[in-house]
Parts: C-alpha cells; sequence; structure tokens
C-alpha cells in the first residue's frame, strides 16, 4: 500500500514518498498527499527545514504509467493541474528543502528533486526525463528547472534523448551539490536540513525570494504553458504508442500523430 509519510526529527520534517514496491511512483491519489504534506509542513511553525526522500532503493520513478490514458483533455488538464500544484507548494516553500535521492529519480521524481534547493544523492541514482519515450513533452516544470541549471543547450540534448544521467554525472551538471554512499544520503541530508534550521530562518526565506524572482519567465508563468502543451499530447496517437510500448516492454513505433 502506498502513502507519504511525514516524520518530525526535531525543527526537521522529513517527507517519505512510500511505495517502495512501485519504486515510489506517483499515481494521482498519491500527488494529493503529497501536496497535502507539503502544505502541512509548511503551515507548522515547529518545523524549520524539509527533508524530501522515498522509501526503499527508490526516490520516485516517475509517474504511473500503468494509469496513464483514458482520461480525455478534461481529466489530462485536472491530472496536471494536481501536479503542478504540489509543485508550487515544494518549490514555493519558505523553507530550505534538501532531496535525497537514491535509485531512480524519473520524471516527475526528476522535477521534485530539482524542485528542492539542495540535492543530496547517491554516485549511483539516476536522473531521467523520459516522456519522449512515451510520446509526451516534459512536465512538472522539468525544463524551467533544467534550462536554468544546466543551460538550454545541454537541457535539451538530455531532454531529446531521454538518456539517464548517473549521480555523478549530474552533480558534473550542477543538478546535484552532495554525492553520498547509499547508506549515509539520508543522514547527509538531514544534516544540511538542521544546519539550514539553525540558521536565520527569515533571511533564508527572503533568499528564497530573490532567487526565485531571479529568473523569468516564472515557473508560475512557465506552467500554465505546460498545461496548454501536455494534456493535448496525451490525447495523440504518438503517446498511446508510446504508453502501449512501455507496459509491453518493446520499442514503441512513433508515426509523429
Amino acid at each position: 500500500m502506498s502513502s507519504i509519510d511525514i516524520e518530525r526529527r526535531g525543527v526537521v520534517a522529513v517527507v517519505t514518498m512510500n511505495n517502495p514496491a512501485g519504486r515510489n511512483a506517483l499515481d494521482l491519489e498519491m500527488r494529493r498527499a503529497l501536496l497535502a504534506a507539503f502544505s502541512d509542513v509548511a503551515e507548522d511553525d515547529a518545523v524549520r527545514a524539509v527533508v524530501l526522500t522515498g522509501a526503499g532503493d527508490a526516490f520516485c520513478a516517475g509517474a504511473d504509467v500503468g494509469k496513464m490514458g483514458g482520461r480525455g483533455l478534461a481529466g489530462s488538464r485536472q491530472r496536471m493541474k494536481t501536479m503542478h500544484a504540489m509543485v508550487r507548494a515544494l518549490h514555493g516553500m519558505d523553507k530550505p528543502v534538501v532531496a535525497a535521492v537514491r535509485g531512480p529519480a524519473v520524471g516527475i521524481g526528476f522535477s521534485l528533486a530539482m524542485a528542492c534547493d539542495i540535492v543530496v544523492a547517491t554516485p549511483g541514482a539516476n536522473f531521467s526525463q523520459v516522456f519522449t519515450q512515451v510520446g509526451l513533452a516534459p512536465d512538472g516544470g522539468a525544463i524551467w528547472f533544467l534550462a536554468r541549471q544546466m543551460g538550454f543547450s545541454r537541457a535539451k540534448e538530455l531532454v531529446y534523448s531521454a538518456r539517464k544521467l548517473t549521480g555523478e554525472e549530474a552533480a558534473t551538471q550542477g543538478l546535484v551539490q552532495r554525492l553520498e554512499p547509499p547508506e549515509r544520503v539520508l543522514d547527509e541530508a538531514l544534516a544540511l536540513a538542521t544546519q539550514y534550521a539553525q540558521g536565520p530562518g527569515l533571511a533564508l526565506t527572503m533568499a528564497k525570494q530573490l532567487f526565485a524572482h531571479s529568473v523569468s519567465p516564472t515557473l508560475e508563468q512557465f506552467l500554465e504553458m505546460e498545461l496548454l502543451v501536455g494534456p493535448q499530447l496525451s490525447q495523440t496517437r504518438d503517446h498511446a504508442e508510446g504508453r502501449a510500448a512501455f507496459q509491453e516492454k518493446r520499442t514503441p513505433r512513433f508515426t509523429g500523430q
């Protein structure tokens, strides 16, 4: 059974995506629960910093592909709105947020990691945007984050190829700030979050706001563009073919329709 767990460790809240059997892939129910968890810790004055992680040997293997399809355009837009609310709640949180990444951070999992302030990962973690393999464009603010953290050319190559970055490669691209062995990732993330929690909270909040307003378009404006693009792509033949190929473990045969 999947869930989103919140554990208080002093002034730090640890939010865990807890669906290890599914490698913490997010279905709609888990997205809503994650949104509620972010709202909970954001409003808790006793919490001064947050760690986001995944149970088991994965951070988040992306969306639950098995539950994609059959929603229609309106359903796809509603699903994306829920996802956007989740990303906004994480990225816009006033408190410092540290991601502890083991194993895959794929698709929306990759976006969640990048929406955090600092990423601690294992050298063997893998980060990938696999949307083109199922006939979709990246969502969850992925291109907004990638373009700003990697630069446009490298971000385009990563998205177009859908290839994986190891934790070590992600660190060289500026996507990961600390590398630790698997048994140390969560401890290091907690140590960093505790350090930030002991700092001047209002000054850190204002610094986050300045960073958020230092780029254009804003994340909010970019997510509105995603809302125009994503639901339309969800209705294409290529997406249906990509989804079927993923479930059948074969190479998709795209036609550009």
